[in-house]
């Protein structure tokens, strides 16, 4: 069980961080190429709306998988 768990926080964690990598600074996907919004705030939609309730969910599921894997080998 302990080794499942192990592979789970692997695999979410590398998840979340390439997540939260592609969520550039306002900027949009545009970002990671070098091209700039001009600062001016935009609704996410399309893939950047995605990419933000991917991060979330994963953010969820890393933290219960680690309370599980405290409690579990605690």
């Amino acid at each position: 069980m302990e080794t499942f768990l192990d592979i789970a926080l692997i695999i979410t964690s590398i998840g979340l961080i390439a997540s939260v990598v592609l969520q550039s600074k306002g900027a949009g996907l545009g970002g990671l190429t070098g091209g700039d919004t001009g600062g001016v705030f935009s609704a996410r939609r399309g893939i950047e709306r995605t990419l933000f309730w991917v991060t979330i969910i994963l953010s969820v599921v890393f933290f219960l998988l680690v309370i599980v894997t405290v409690i579990l080998v605690g």
